[in-house]
């Protein structure tokens, strides 16, 4: 990645991980407070809780769908200036209503669709899973930070120091969203010339999307409902203590990381994408499987995280950069507004029936949850056809290009590899999807070249 795109990039990650712990850094510690909030009950307090993932669960498609009409980077202005609403609301408040008013009004700035959108806007195809890779990381490592600082940030200062934290963060978030962050090359308009506009919107729901979109809301559910389970089994039967734990996160989420890498780049570059991510799937499954057994040894927990991550950092890297590859052109916002959607509900569906299935049934009964879930997801994901390995390319037109169009339009659409097009006229750019091993950039602008003399 050249400078200006590795900083983009890095930006739009700590702009995702300071959203998601918006979500996740009272979780260790809200509870405590249920005879401290005016008017706080277990119910109103359990409600408080999920208010920031209904609302984002709720809002994501929309304010996707409205990033392709708008722009990436308003959507994205306006949901971070909610979020710090919500949060300024947070720590302003003394009852249970504040605080279930302010984490709703948080979650209302639902753009982790946008921010998806606009980091595959910004990335060639050779670097989109890395940009995808680094967003996707986010999520899991601010789990496993919010897990940790959240009661060593109670202990200095309280729930409202919590709250006035992270509206400072969001504050930040909108500096670099103005700085660091580049605009999108433009946001597409107008009908495909290829496909009506039907066509366009019901190829969202085509079986491949639809099989991504399920995946990705079972990787979150097998997550959170994972996460009730492994704090309990590294703090009651390993006897971690916070501190302990905190290095284990670090460090198997470090080696995860490095390890998933090579994957991705072989799933990319020799084309083994589905072998690999039904691998990825059957590994997570695995290791659910084996932590219904291996509770007493840090070894092999240890172990068994350290594959569950690995599979779990490569599938949050694939599924976003697959997404951009099936969604129509001018779609792609509103495809991630679904994907984001099944990720918030599978958040929520995983931590409520993960509850409830661990009181009943306890870590054993967990982990088999998260096994069946998986098992479930793999049934779909084997049936998957082999996903397109297709970039897309972006062009300027010129006068005569613009004059002869239709001519234009016919020889790209007909040239070998080519998936897809899409023109804006406000900028005179077109958008091409193509397989850039049977026909590269330059023999692209060749084809425009020879269609304009």
């Amino acid at each position: 990645m050249i400078l200006n795109e590795r900083r983009a990039i890095y930006s739009l990650t700590f702009i995702m991980a300071c959203r998601m712990l918006g979500l996740f850094i009272i979780l260790p510690i809200f509870s405590l407070y249920v005879t401290s909030i005016q008017g706080a009950t277990p119910t109103l307090m359990g409600f408080a809780l999920g208010a920031y993932g209904l609302t984002q669960a709720c809002l994501q498609l929309p304010l996707g769908y409205l990033s392709d009409k708008i722009g990436r980077k308003k959507v994205i202005t306006a949901g971070l200036v909610t979020f710090a609403l919500g949060s300024l609301i947070l720590a302003l408040s003394h009852s249970i209503y504040g605080i279930i008013a302010g984490r709703a009004i948080q979650g209302a700035g639902a753009i982790g669709s946008t921010l998806l959108a606009l980091a595959a806007d910004l990335t060639p195809e050779e670097n989109r899973s890395k940009a995808m890779a680094s967003l996707g990381l986010a999520i899991g490592v601010s789990f496993a930070i919010a897990m940790i600082l959240g009661p060593l940030l109670n202990y200095w200062v309280h729930l409202t120091g919590i709250f006035w934290i992270i509206f400072t963060l969001a504050l930040l978030c909108l500096l670099l969203l103005h700085t660091l962050i580049p605009n999108p090359p433009q946001e597409i308009r107008g009908p495909l010339f290829s496909e009506t506009e039907t066509r366009s919107q019901s190829s969202l729901f085509n079986p491949q999307l639809l099989r991504l979109h399920f995946g990705i809301f079972s990787l979150h559910a097998i997550l959170s409902a994972t996460f009730i389970a492994a704090p309990i089994l590294l703090t009651q039967m390993i006897k971690l203590s916070e501190f302990e734990q905190s290095m284990l996160y670090l460090i198997i989420l470090c080696l995860a990381f490095i390890l998933m890498l090579p994957f991705i780049l072989v799933a990319e570059k020799n084309r083994k994408m589905k072998v690999i991510f039904i691998g990825a799937i059957i590994m997570i499954c695995v290791c659910e499987l084996l932590l219904t057994n291996y509770h007493s040894s840090l070894i092999f927990i240890g172990l068994i995280l350290l594959l569950f991550f690995t599979a779990f950092t490569f599938l949050e890297a694939s599924l976003p950069s697959l997404i951009s590859k099936i969604a129509p052109i001018q779609r792609k916002g509103t495809a991630m507004g679904i994907y984001s959607t099944a990720q918030f509900f599978g958040i929520f569906i995983g931590s409520s029936l993960g509850g409830v299935i661990y009181s009943h049934y306890g870590v054993s009964g967990l982990f088999i949850f998260c096994t069946v879930i998986g098992l479930l997801w793999l049934g779909f994901a084997i049936f998957m056809q082999q996903p397109p390995y297709l970039s897309t390319f972006i062009f300027k037109l010129n006068r005569s290009a613009i004059e002869r169009f239709e001519l234009l339009q016919q020889k790209i659409l007909s040239a070998p590899g080519v998936a897809e097009m899409a023109f804006t006229s406000e900028h005179d750019l077109i958008f091409i999807k193509a397989d850039n091993k049977i026909i590269n950039k330059d023999q692209l602008r060749n084809v425009i070249d020879e269609s304009t003399l």
